[in-house]
């Protein structure tokens, strides 16, 4: 399974109530069907070979007898598929009856899960499994394990599969905390569960909030059609999902198998980063293997992995962002007593955004925003059109704006230093980052404030910044948002904003071209496109999110963002701007060393201290000959 995937899926299988025999049909032909499909496991729902909605017929010896033999069918009819699945059955134990899950593989029974936790109308049926220690079964002549401290782990693959019952997952003390626990990656629950009006949204909370809480993937089969309805309906509604995320579901009353890929990797990463403390005391392990398969993901990836998936959530995640950084901001200035910001204002999207968060701080503090001492710095590659921005941004907030030309003093300094006028290098261009941050520091001075800075997230993983320059600050409030999602939360800002001055301007800057703006104009017009030196940023971002976040290898991110962004990249751009990010990241360390303070807003930050430890002189050629072997 390269790259860790692993297609697994859920299906509810047709039945006749306490028809072992039609019902045994139903669940080979989903094995083989799953099989033919690639699907390494599969969940099935609780007593799904006798249907779940069988009554006093469960003590019936015809029926209980019915089950064993078909149990043993079952196993031989699917002898040749490499799949993992449960059957729920119910089973006699000591003169006790349990509902079971029967664990199968390519024909073998590999053990079998008594239910632990027993609704009060079925204890008129079934026993809750209260043993400590797993014990044997006697099926057909044959002993098996039996108890609920049983994972099945695959040899050839980092998968562990664990398995528990309807109820069991709907108690404080579910046995799937235990099992992932002791290792357990992938739980299945043959579940059972009547449908309700709204009780298919309580589903998807609890399995999606378990698999968070579990750091796994979770799936999930309930009984659908041919069960009674007598009191009761059952929809057949099946999950898969994986560390919180929902990866596919059926619609209510929707026959068939879903499948998808679930990511062993990502979930290694997960536990990996939150040091799972491992403990399989009393745990036994049932070993299997699986044949190799390579996947086409049917699964979707994400291209812009920072922005909500869902866009009901837009403008209220846009706002929750800019309150964190607000109040990150707010905090600082109060700690120090400050009550004026300085920030230089260009016209483009970062500064943009932190003047939005800067004037929402002033708001949580009951300062006036005359506190707020906005600077733009024109000088050789100001275009007309983030200038006249610059004005129309800080009027639409009320906030006083003040010019300071740094052309005069940029050619003081060339002079000083002897370089040529002429020539457009990084000297000609860093010389205007830093003299603007110099005029910062010290007007800051001059009024008792604080310089915010404007650099966001992206550009200190390219180290797209001049080193003490813009690159620094006294706090900078977009140090954790990386370029896409600064572009999302101004756009989600403009959209929702009762001011249309403010909304004007805030659109035009958002479709302004990104750049530094270091390089002469061209009768007015920007001549420096940052995408155009450094790679598309969607591009970058994407790569930022799966190294940092999962420390995926180049070859699967690179396989990732094939999928996720489609025909828009040629495989050769691709691995273009993929080595061109691992060289910058690598090589640019060292401004990230010394970069000033920042609240952290999502999961992926790259602040020294905590976020991102990483030494300054790290090589990054194993990266970089893994891109170019693709």
């Amino acid at each position: 399974m390269k790259y860790g995937y692993l297609r697994v899926g859920a299906v509810s299988p047709k039945v006749k109530v306490a028809n072992c025999g039609f019902n045994a049909d139903s669940i080979i032909n989903a094995v083989k069907e799953a099989n033919v499909k690639d699907i390494k496991v599969l969940a099935f729902p609780e007593l799904c070979l006798t249907s779940v909605t069988c009554g006093d017929l469960y003590l019936q010896s015809a029926l209980l007898e019915e089950v064993l033999v078909k149990l043993e069918e079952i196993s031989l009819q699917t002898k040749e598929c490499d799949v993992l699945f449960a059957v729920g059955a119910p089973l006699y134990k000591n003169e006790k009856l349990y509902s079971c899950a029967v664990v199968m593989h390519k024909g073998k029974i590999l053990g079998v899960i008594p239910k632990k936790n027993i609704s009060v109308n079925d204890r008129r049926f079934f026993e809750p499994f209260k043993e400590d220690k797993n014990s044997k079964i006697l099926l057909n002549g044959k002993k098996y394990d039996f108890g609920s401290k049983l994972i099945f782990e695959c040899e050839n693959l980092n998968l562990k599969v664990a398995f528990e019952l309807g109820e069991d997952l709907n108690v404080p003390n579910s046995p799937s905390i235990n099992h992932s626990l002791a290792g357990a990656n992938l739980i299945v629950n043959l579940a059972n569960s009547n449908e309700i009006v709204c009780k298919k949204e309580y589903r998807e909370k609890l399995v999606s909030t378990q698999s968070a809480k579990l750091v796994c993937a979770y799936l999930y089969a309930t009984n659908g059609d041919g069960e009674s309805t007598t009191d009761l309906v059952y929809s057949g509604h099946s999950l898969v999902c994986e560390n919180g995320e929902i990866l596919v579901q059926n619609k209510l009353f929707e026959e068939g198998i879903i499948s998808t890929e679930i990511d062993l990797e990502l979930l290694q990463s997960e536990r990996r980063n939150i040091l799972l403390d491992i403990d399989s005391t009393g745990y036994k392990f049932s070993k299997f293997n699986v044949n190799q398969v390579n996947y086409d993901l049917s699964r979707k990836v994400c291209p812009s992995p920072f922005k909500p998936i869902n866009p009901k959530d837009n403008y209220n995640r846009a706002m929750e962002i800019i309150n964190l950084q607000a109040r990150g901001l707010k905090k600082r200035m109060e700690h120090i007593n400050c009550k004026s910001a300085v920030i230089g204002v260009s016209g483009g999207l970062d500064s943009t955004l932190a003047l939005l968060v800067i004037a929402k701080a002033f708001d949580l503090m009951g300062l006036d925003h005359k506190g707020i001492y906005a600077i733009t710095m024109p000088c050789f590659g100001t275009s007309k059109r983030t200038y006249d921005n610059s004005f129309k941004l800080s009027n639409a907030l009320g906030i006083n704006l003040k010019e300071i030309n740094i052309k005069e003093s940029v050619l003081k300094h060339f002079e000083d230093i002897g370089h040529d006028r002429t020539k457009t290098d990084i000297t000609f261009e860093n010389s205007q980052a830093r003299e603007r941050t110099q005029i910062l520091m010290d007007f800051s001075n001059m009024v008792n404030g604080i310089v915010i800075g404007t650099g966001d997230l992206s550009e200190l993983a390219l180290g797209w910044a001049t080193y003490n320059g813009d690159h620094m600050s006294m706090y900078g409030v977009n140090a954790s948002v990386p370029k896409t999602l600064v572009q999302f939360v101004v756009e989600e800002y403009a959209k929702n904003s009762d001011n249309e001055e403010l909304k004007k301007v805030l659109l035009d800057i958002l479709y302004t071209p990104i750049s530094p703006e270091l390089l002469p104009t061209k009768d007015g017009v920007i001549a420096q496109k940052t995408e155009d030196n450094v790679g598309p940023y969607e591009l970058h971002d994407f790569f930022l999110y799966y190294v940092i976040r999962y420390g995926f290898t180049p070859e699967k991110i690179y396989m990732m963002s094939k999928k996720a962004f489609g025909n828009s990249y040629s495989d050769d751009v691709l691995k273009k701007w993929l080595r061109n990010f691992y060289w910058r990241f690598f090589a640019q360390q060292f401004k990230r060393s010394c970069s000033p303070d920042g609240v952290k807003v999502g999961s992926v930050a790259l602040s020294p201290r905590g976020a991102w430890n990483m030494p300054s002189d790290a090589s990054s050629e194993d990266w970089i000959k893994r891109i170019e072997r693709l």
